[in-house]
């Protein structure tokens, strides 16, 4: 159990009233969930029902075991998921107790009553960021503040930077949530900075330089940033823009700022604006990916990068390529990433072999003498020439490995080296092992890959290997499987018709039949045909064409690393598979094991490790890291990379155990985004902060009145203009709307509720929301209304509105801040200049782009009138537009009912069926053009199976229709056809 520090209790003592209703917004790493778990256990008791709202499934299970080692174990906090059914819920929620569930859930159970809303002691809200008025939570909050005035509500956040955009943010999440006290705890808080700065952690800061190659690549990549940058906002010169810039792009958050500032003129922006915008999102990786990727699996990505921006899925010519690509800073990233990998020579002449063979190598006398001239140790070039010499058989010939490590390897096998002589050193001076903390070794690193690499780097470290080449042979193991893949890729763009060439070895032409006899046009001619077919067939990888380029040109970056590739493919794909997979080496591990087995001790190989024997590699995460610190203890943590999360939470960790020392490795590359993106970030949070607490001071709260529910809700309505001129009658049932469960995961019941009508949730077959008895509701949003094109779904759901409903409708609804348009001015737009006879016209050379593109949106839905004409389309701007239009549909007319709402569509009463064949049946709905819906009228229709097939072709499609009837006439009368053929 972790230790409350002084600011902790502070908190707690301000917040744990259960009278008072508070959000509380905390920096990351202070350990907000040590305050929630501390929390829950206080309201913890069987006559109290606490909800939790917002957490993850890893954050139900991390607080979840840390209530349980609190001592909340009977029952702890129970989980209500998808699987749970309806009854079981109901009772959980009348036993009381914690309780997690998503929003989804309690908004269904508030509404439909199977929660007592009531009853609800309290609700804890996490990400409170995410609040706002039209999510779910804010549905939740109006629910339960209508029949619940004295349940608490506790709200808590550790993202101050995501409460800083728009106006007033702060206000909106406390309006939303119907808060009145807000508790603000930055790092530089007063009691914070008190605590933490009693026992302090000992910090050795490493700054590494990054390697020549590694500082070259990262000046281009943010090259190309500043231009695709710049780029957009000359493009772009309407919006405000200004506050991007390249500091901001080091972080995640910059492509959803991008995004969410065009996103009104998002239809308008062309091509062009919408690949600047994806690029910046490449290049922010590029940066990310070049210190935590080993350099071949960067190599790797700048290859994959290049195809998929050259050719599309379809292997065409990409029309719109990103333009920092064609940059001679791209050529610079391209050709260095390579050369960190390995080095392509020419081929050296035969004779330099033979002048080779001469050389004694194994002339010890002569290499010591050539070392002493040199005034270099002989044991070292003596190994160099010896590594030389052992070059291994599937690496090409003309290739030269270079395989860069990472500077941080050589200095994370330093440290841990030094740690070693630490836990020697202190195990020599004291008899007695510390009382507080392990000897394990916590290295953190960005991300789960990097962990990977670093255990990898670990497990295969050679210690007595000079500096740049410990990890030498897991690189070479990495280019060994990089090489397998280059191999495939170019088998696979073989033609399967032609045989794989063979470029290990150059066939030599026959005497009988020069050179000279080819004509020299036919000679070009068939070069010509080669490099049409090599460039229809190859999109990367492919078979390389000896050909020389006709003229000196600006050289490609990506056809300058294009060509390289296919030298090696061109090597690769004529050697044999097995040549670069070894499956002999895992079958002789394998056999060494087992037949050591009887002969191996079990503890040595399968026993626990020692603390001081293990180092343990993990990724950052969340506040889980406060537990792996409270489980391993450990007295050395190497942070491999920044993370000022995980800064303040080894200055907790450290406060939380006084006794125990506790030194800490912090590594970061100088001079490069890493170092700037932990300052920038540290800004960041800081600014965010001050605004915080600036609003703070000068917000103005709401005031929110009372609903009491009674006799005052009777609406006076008109129910129709015929009765008495328009007579107006009293009517006491409120507005109301039926709406399908699976409609939850949208805001538009949250909005309904807002504007006054009652939301009543039920499973509906047929249509998404029920507004009165005639009028049903199909809606789509455009995403989901490509989809269901494509998926033919909205042809039966139209379908089935027209058969059960008088007045169906489609409504087409976007979203707020965003487009009101189904495509771009780029796409619609036509070209009206006049042709003129200056240029002749171009001869057609097949069907174009335009016409083998699917039929769009628009004349989808024209075909879809013209087959229901009942069906009427509404189109709404947003989820606002679409309750006043509901609310516009439900004037003067008779309210719904769930019952028949439900009935219809579904399942009729299995007794309807009886005395039917149910095997003819079964047959019958297994024939092509017989759906569930239409069974019943085929079954009405003919009697039997036998008659529906001793019918016509014209009398089956009277049965089924046109289509379905030719393919089901065809499906039963396939074999007589067959039978006339022969």
């Amino acid at each position: 159990m972790s230790i409350l520090l002084p600011f902790h209790k502070s908190i707690l003592e301000e917040i744990h009233d259960p009278a008072t209703s508070d959000l509380l917004i905390l920096a990351r790493g202070l350990g907000l969930r040590r305050i929630i778990c501390t929390l829950m256990q206080i309201y913890d008791s069987k006559q109290s029902l606490i909800l939790l709202l917002n957490a993850s499934s890893e954050e139900e299970t991390a607080i979840g075991d840390e209530l349980g080692i609190m001592g909340c174990r009977r029952p702890g906090l129970r989980i209500v998921g998808y699987e749970m059914g309806k009854r079981d819920r109901q009772d959980l929620y009348k036993n009381g107790g914690l309780i997690s569930v998503t929003s989804r859930i309690l908004i269904v159970d508030m509404l439909q009553s199977d929660v007592p809303t009531e009853l609800i002691t309290g609700i804890i809200i996490l990400h409170a960021e995410k609040v706002t008025a039209l999510s779910l939570e804010a549905f939740i909050v109006r629910l339960y503040r209508e029949k619940n005035k004295a349940g608490f509500l506790k709200a808590f956040s550790d993202q101050p930077e995501h409460i800083t955009s728009g106006m007033s943010p702060l206000k909106n999440i406390m309006k939303e949530l119907q808060l009145r006290h807000v508790h603000i705890y930055p790092r530089f808080h007063e009691h914070v900075k008190n605590t933490l700065e009693t026992r302090k952690a000992d910090v050795i800061e490493l700054y590494q330089h990054l390697t020549e190659p590694m500082e070259a690549i990262h000046h281009a990549i943010v090259q190309c940033m500043t231009v695709t940058l710049s780029e957009l906002k000359r493009s772009n010169k309407t919006l405000e823009l200004d506050d991007l810039n390249i500091e901001s792009a080091y972080f995640r958050s910059f492509d959803a700022v991008v995004r969410r500032q065009l996103d009104p003129v998002w239809h308008k922006v062309g091509p062009r604006t919408k690949q600047l915008v994806g690029d910046l999102a490449t290049l922010r990786r590029l940066l990310t990916y070049l210190l935590s990727y080993d350099a071949l699996a960067f190599h790797a990505y700048l290859e994959t990068l290049v195809a998929s921006n050259t050719t599309t899925a379809t292997g065409a010519t990409k029309q719109h390529q990103s333009p920092w690509m064609l940059t001679d800073a791209a050529n610079i990233i391209f050709s260095t990433a390579k050369r960190r990998c390995y080095v392509l020579t020419a081929p050296k002449p035969t004779t330099s072999v033979s002048e080779r063979q001469l050389i004694d190598v194994d002339d010890e006398d002569a290499w010591a003498a050539l070392d002493e001239v040199h005034g270099i140790t002989g044991s070292n070039s003596r190994d160099n020439g010896k590594q030389e010499e052992k070059k291994k058989p599937w690496i090409p010939d003309n290739m030269s490995p270079v395989l860069e490590e990472l500077p941080k390897w050589d200095l994370l096998a330093d440290v841990l080296q030094e740690i070693e002589e630490e836990l020697m050193r202190q195990e020599a001076v004291s008899t007695r092992p510390p009382t507080r903390g392990t000897n394990t070794v916590l290295v953190m690193t960005s991300s789960p890959r990097s962990s990977t690499l670093v255990s990898e780097f670990l497990g295969e470290l050679d210690g007595t290997a000079p500096k740049g080449s410990r990890g030498r042979s897991m690189m070479e193991r990495k280019l060994r499987t990089y090489l397998y893949w280059k191999g495939e890729n170019a088998r696979q763009k073989q033609p399967r018709h032609q045989r794989p060439p063979q470029f290990s070895a150059p066939q030599p032409q026959p005497s009988s039949q020069p050179d000279g006899e080819i004509s020299e046009a036919l000679k070009r001619k068939d070069k010509t045909r080669q490099e049409r077919s090599a460039n229809r067939r190859r999109v990367r990888g492919g078979a390389p064409m000896a050909v020389a380029p006709s003229k000196i040109a600006v050289v490609d970056p990506k056809v300058e690393l294009r060509d390289d590739a296919d030298d090696i493919a061109a090597f690769l794909a004529s050697q044999p598979s097995d040549l670069l997979v070894s499956s002999d080496a895992d079958a002789l591990l394998l056999e060494t094991l087992l037949s050591s087995e009887a002969e191996m001790d079990y503890d040595t190989h399968y026993g626990l490790l020692a603390p001081s024997q293990m180092v343990v590699v993990r990724a950052f995460t969340d506040d889980t890291d406060d537990q792996i610190l409270a489980e391993l203890q450990p007295r050395f943590i190497v942070m491999f990379e920044p993370n000022l999360d995980f800064v303040r939470r080894i200055e907790v960790y450290r406060n939380s155990n006084p006794g125990m020392g506790v030194r800490v490795y912090f590594m970061v590359y100088q001079l490069c985004c890493e170092e700037h993106k932990y300052l920038a970030g540290l800004r960041r949070e800081k600014e965010s902060f001050e605004k915080l607490i600036k609003e703070r001071g000068s917000m103005l709260l709401p005031i929110f009145e009372d609903k009491h529910v009674g006799k005052s809700d009777a609406v006076i309505k008109t129910i129709s203009t015929r009765l008495a001129g328009g007579r107006k009658e009293l009517s006491t049932v409120a507005s109301q709307v039926i709406v399908d469960m699976r409609e939850f995961r949208s805001t538009l019941p949250s909005l309904l509720h807002a504007s006054g009508l009652l939301v009543i949730p039920a499973t509906l077959t047929v249509g998404d929301y029920i507004l009165t008895p005639d009028i049903c509701v199909e809606r789509k949003s455009i995403p989901d209304l490509v989809a269901s094109f494509n998926s033919g779904r909205l042809y039966t759901q139209c379908e089935l509105m027209s058969v059960h409903y008088k007045q169906p409708i489609l409504l087409i609804e976007f979203e707020e801040n965003k487009a009101f348009s189904l495509e771009t001015v780029a796409e619609s737009a036509k070209s009206y200049i006049k042709p003129t006879n200056k240029y002749p016209t171009k001869k057609s050379t097949g069907p174009t782009d335009s016409d083998r593109a699917p039929p769009s949106v628009q004349s989808k839905l024209v075909l879809l009138t013209l087959h229901f004409p009942r069906v009427r389309i509404i189109w709404s701007s947003s989820p606002y537009g679409t309750a006043d239009i509901f609310n516009d549909l439900k004037a003067n007319a008779f309210e719904p009912d769930p019952n028949r709402a439900i009935a219809i569509g579904a399942e009729e009463d299995p007794e309807a069926g009886a005395g039917i064949n149910a095997a003819a049946e079964e047959l019958l709905r297994c024939l092509p053009g017989v759906t569930a819906k239409n069974v019943k009228y085929v079954m009405n229709k003919v009697g039997s199976v036998r008659e529906l097939c001793e019918l016509d072709r014209k009398g089956v499609q009277g049965v089924l229709g046109v289509e379905p009837g030719n393919a089901c006439y065809d499906f039963m009368h396939r074999g007589e056809r067959k039978k006339g053929a022969l």
